[in-house]
């Protein structure tokens, strides 16, 4: 029977509306002259309820913030202040921020050698290398390393269990009580 059929039904049949109300009512039973066929494979599982999301940006600024405070200090307008005052804010922030950015993703350079020094380039550097200045078009087979570029070692990012209102939220609020 369609479904279009069994509304109708439904619709026009006062007895079949009623016990379609009451199954409605209680909540879902199978009854017991339906039998229940299933494989071991397909037997049912619990399910969880969906966990809230939160992006992993979301996930590692927050951390930055808590950790070495970078949003207030980016958000901090800072013409008022003296340049000491401002570099002795940055050593905190930098020690702090670095230690998150060691501690999830140990950072290390692409290539180990000093800025300055000559480096031959293989044909297939892929994304690990980019070749700039004059002769960069003409694939050159070496060239003098003005950046040894970064690269994740690991990612380590936390899990994150909040509720999905304070998904975005990046540091609470902060109220002394009285």
């Amino acid at each position: 029977m369609g479904r279009l059929s069994l509304a109708w039904q439904v619709l026009t049949n006062g007895s079949l509306a009623a016990r379609v109300t009451e199954l409605l009512r209680v909540p879902a039973a199978i009854p017991e002259k339906t039998p229940v066929v299933s494989k071991p494979a397909e037997q049912a599982k619990p399910v969880a309820p969906p966990r809230p999301t939160r992006s992993d940006a979301i996930s590692l600024l927050a951390t930055l913030q808590r950790e070495g405070r970078l949003i207030d200090f980016l958000r901090e307008p800072i013409d008022s202040y003296s340049d000491a005052q401002i570099g002795a804010a940055v050593r905190d922030i930098h020690r702090d921020c670095g230690a998150v950015l060691e501690r999830q993703f140990a950072i290390r350079p692409v290539l180990e050698q000093p800025e300055g020094s000559q480096v031959s380039l293989a044909k297939s550097a892929g994304g690990r290398i980019r070749v700039t200045g004059r002769g960069a078009e003409s694939a050159p087979s070496s060239g003098t390393l003005v950046h040894p570029g970064w690269q994740a070692t690991r990612c380590d990012l936390p899990v994150w269990t909040g509720d999905a209102e304070s998904a975005l939220v990046l540091s609470p609020a902060e109220v002394e009580a009285r």
